[in-house]
């Protein structure tokens, strides 16, 4: 007979991975399926040509949009998910996000739990993974227990300028809280070496607070844990009556393999969590598991992120510039009764990052490329995305993924494009910093761009319009989860990682006394 594990987790990203290192010094059997391997350490890590131009680790997979037009979704299934490639920005949602909020397309619904209910794992979830921030200088900053456990990354003088010249016109700029393992009064022990190759590079020093650094290795160190590497999720089958998951098929090396659990946790990723369960239909569950309420695959998000470059004449040599937000509109702004978003910094431009941008041959006669990167200054803004019952994942003929998807709140995403450029106007970036007045190059993020994806899966009270109970566990299935950012029924404007790292403890905790 096969071995039957307490808990099978499929997935190591900031949710199944953060679960498996709560879960193991249980004692419990644990193991973790993962579709990808170990992202290989190498030279390439942190090669701009490699990583954006080449899209070296992106996967081959294939989905497809709304009208049937195939294209390469921008994932990456290796230990530690999608954390392995992100910008480690680690916000905590605002306490109103857990509320109703009217916004300019509609309402954001309210989370069957309450900010206070969720603000212990929070802490729980900076301390794992090690942020480094200041309490008190954001103006939206909800209520925290505790410091964060480690301080503020510095701003480097460039953006020690910008920080100050906002704060001059009246702004409130603070410290991005970020996952680094930076050590600023002791650079000679610090694992980070502060590089320009963090956001959205693989860290080649393993110095960037990532799930496989920080949950996936730590758990491993216990014998009760096992890995699989290289095995994808195809089906979850249940027992007779419908009622409880009893294997996970998986394929791997070429052929099938079956693995029984107690539990089952899913966190593969919005989309691709919502496509193993429409994989895993029956008879007792026709329109895919877990499914009674229509609801899995829809209200899929994905924030209406903005990468926004401008060009200042005075040059920017910053290497780690992911150091300075600004929350100053995120439930509103000059011109607006609605929430416009949040204004972070996003990783320093290299001159590689531009070939191929169309948008940037008009500069030619200007800078070249070498040139617009030194004097780059970039940021990125993010709104809010609505849950729409339209936007969706389904499945296609041959299996693949087809996501349904049409913006929401372009009106207060284009609002906050253009508070962005009044406010760099007016803190005398022009004329010595910005040439000419009106340049600024926008890149909007199509739908490949799934960093940033959640819902398909929402958790609620209500089974008829939610597909998880505030636990996180199926409505219709005694021993399924999910950990992902699937369980999400709003979004927020802030990043999404460590809400899901914090709920993936807060999940953990509720197995660990079910086990018990």
């Amino acid at each position: 007979m096969a071995d039957i594990y307490d808990v099978i987790i499929i997935g190591t990203g900031a949710g199944g991975g953060t679960l498996a290192a709560d879960l193991a010094p249980f004692g419990k059997r644990v193991l973790l399926l993962e579709r990808g391997g170990w992202l290989p350490r190498e030279r390439q890590n942190w090669n701009v040509d490699d990583v954006f131009v080449a899209n070296r680790y992106v996967s081959k997979d294939t989905w497809y949009d709304k009208g049937g037009k195939p294209f390469q979704p921008g994932v990456h299934y290796y230990v530690g998910g999608a954390t392995k490639m992100y910008g480690a920005a680690l916000y905590r949602l605002r306490e109103r996000d857990f509320g109703e909020l009217r916004h300019q397309d509609g309402l954001s619904p309210a989370w069957p739990i309450s900010y206070a209910d969720f603000e212990p794992y929070y802490t729980r979830a900076e301390n794992l993974y090690q942020v480094h921030g200041a309490r008190g200088e954001d103006p939206t900053e909800p209520p925290a227990s505790a410091p964060y456990p480690f301080p503020a990354v510095s701003h480097e003088p460039r953006i020690q300028q910008l920080s100050d010249d906002l704060a001059k016109a009246g702004y409130r700029p603070f410290h991005t809280p970020c996952g680094i393992m930076l050590t600023e009064n002791n650079m000679p022990f610090s694992k980070c070496i502060r590089c320009m190759d963090c956001d959205g590079f693989p860290c080649l020093v393993h110095a960037k607070a990532d799930a496989e650094v920080l949950a996936v290795r730590p758990a491993l160190t216990f014998p009760n844990v096992t890995l699989i590497t290289g095995a994808r999720a195809l089906q979850l089958k249940t027992n007779p009556s419908g009622t409880a998951v009893t294997e996970v098929i998986v394929e791997r090396d070429g052929k099938r393999e079956s693995y029984q659990g107690q539990i089952v946790v899913v966190a593969c990723g919005a989309a691709n969590s919502a496509r193993l369960l429409l994989a895993s239909g029956s008879d007792h569950h026709p329109r895919g598991l877990a499914n009674g309420s229509d609801q899995v695959g829809r209200n899929y998000m994905a924030h209406n992120n903005q990468a926004v470059l401008a060009i200042s004449k005075e040059p920017n040599p910053t290497r780690y510039q992911k150091t300075l937000g600004i929350n100053d509109f995120y439930f509103g702004g000059p011109g607006s009764d609605f929430p416009l978003g949040n204004i972070q910094m996003v990783g320093k431009s290299q001159a590689a990052m531009f070939r191929g941008e169309n948008a940037l041959a008009k500069l030619a006669p200007i800078f070249s490329l070498n040139e617009m990167a030194t004097h780059a200054v970039d940021f990125w803004l993010c709104t809010e995305d609505l849950p729409r019952p339209e936007n969706r994942v389904t499945l296609e003929s041959d299996g693949n993924i087809r996501l349904s998807y049409t913006k929401t709140n372009q009106v207060p995403t284009k609002k906050l494009y253009d508070q962005m450029k009044s406010m760099l106007r007016h803190l005398g970036m022009h004329p010595d910093h910005l040439i000419p007045r009106n340049l600024y190059l926008k890149n909007e993020m199509d739908i490949a761009a799934v960093a940033h994806q959640a819902g398909t899966c929402r958790f609620g009270n209500d089974p008829k319009t939610s597909v998880l109970d505030a636990n996180c566990k199926a409505h219709e299935l005694d021993n399924l989860y999910v950990v992902d950012t699937s369980f999400f029924p709003s979004i927020g404007a802030v990043n999404p990682g460590l809400t899901a790292i914090a709920n993936a403890l807060r999940v953990g905790d509720h197995i660990r006394q079910r086990l018990a």
